[in-house]
């Protein structure tokens, strides 16, 4: 078959970081590899981050699932949507997150190509309960849906109706598993995420009172809590903050850290970061909730200690960084792991997909 001309569209500012910004930017890049014509549409606030990448304009910061979605709903981003969508005279359009409001929804409406969706969010969502039937409506216009965990297919099953076949998110193996790592002084952990309740990162820093002297902390990303966790640990020369870091140092961090820790409460509906951090030859040690459950298998790729309990947590980094054999263990079998989540698997899968949706457009 000839190559298709597949619209992949991100309701997300692309220049803000995030998993599904991350997705859509890494399944463009596995696409194009493949042969195929893939061009992106989201919101970006400055240059847009990846060749291939048209600009909707800014994002407008709006709350949701307990954080902050980089989002643009305004006119003139959904008139650049459109145009896009019309020049470009797409074989398939890809929506990601399909009902957050912004160029997904103007996508559904205007319905220029075969549409399909992937649903990434779990854990609720106050569209789905204050406006039922516009959002059913929405996802009716999908010719195809799927979901990158349980959660997430329950919460949009429940939410919107339909049926959703599960999928999941991929990590661009080569991409993580290549460069220089960042040079440490010491055992050290890595945190990476946004500095908001449920990340857990408090968690991980009352973690850091039992662990020794010796050990490192660096926290890269930046949120609502940064100002007030920074001055609750302003004395303890151990941690590092480093604020929003590029994707560059995102990847030489993981690959120098010794142990990633992923410490979130809930709200995750799928662990990619910790399928980086394994790609990347990191151990992981992270919350037991479902979200990351559906990806580190306890005790063979990652270990997984109860949500908010601090001492838990110390004792698992203690474990991991005191005990190289086992940190060799969780490193060769997360590698593993990480295979069965590559970006170039899952860009396979959704092909067969574009290519059924666009032969069932042709009859």
């Amino acid at each position: 078959m000839t190559a298709l001309r597949i619209g992949l569209i991100c309701p997300y500012s692309l220049t803000v970081p995030g998993g599904v910004q991350m997705q859509v930017l890494g399944l463009a890049r596995a696409l194009r590899r493949q042969g195929q014509k893939v061009r992106v549409l989201a919101p970006c606030d400055g240059p847009p981050p990846d060749a291939g990448v048209t600009s909707l304009g800014n994002s407008l910061p709006t709350a949701a699932n307990g954080s902050v979605a980089p989002v643009a709903p305004d006119p003139a981003a959904q008139l650049r949507a459109i145009r896009a969508m019309r020049d470009e005279a797409f074989d398939v359009i890809h929506l990601h997150e399909p009902i957050a409001p912004g160029p997904t929804q103007t996508a559904l409406l205007t319905k220029p190509a075969p549409l399909i969706g992937t649903f990434h969010a779990a854990g609720g969502s106050l569209a789905y309960e204050l406006l039922p039937w516009v959002v059913r409506y929405l996802a009716g216009r999908l010719d195809d849906r799927c979901a990158v965990s349980d959660d997430a297919r329950k919460m949009a099953s429940e939410g919107l109706g339909g049926t959703y076949d599960l999928t999941f998110n991929g990590v661009e193996l080569a991409r993580y598993a290549s460069g220089d790592p960042y040079p440490t002084q010491g055992p050290t952990i890595l945190f990476l995420g946004r500095h908001e309740q449920r990340k857990g990162l408090r968690v991980l820093l009352d973690a850091m009172r039992y662990l020794p002297a010796t050990t490192r902390l660096w926290v890269a990303g930046e949120g609502p809590e940064t100002a007030e966790l920074r001055a609750a640990v302003a004395g303890d020369a151990r941690i590092e903050w480093l604020g929003t870091v590029s994707e560059t140092e995102k990847i030489a961090r993981l690959r120098g850290a010794d142990v990633f820790c992923a410490p979130s409460l809930h709200g995750e509906s799928f662990g990619i970061v910790l399928l980086e951090a394994m790609a990347a030859g990191t151990a992981v040690v992270a919350g037991k909730i479902p979200g990351y459950a559906n990806v580190a298998r306890h005790g063979l790729d990652a270990l997984l200690v109860p949500p908010g309990d601090g001492r838990e947590l110390a004792e698992a980094l203690r474990s991991v960084l005191s005990d190289e054999a086992r940190r060799t263990e969780l490193v060769e079998s997360g590698r593993k792991r990480a295979e069965a989540f590559s970006m170039a698997r899952l860009a396979g899968i959704y092909m067969e997909r574009y290519e059924r949706l666009v032969a069932n457009a042709a009859r």
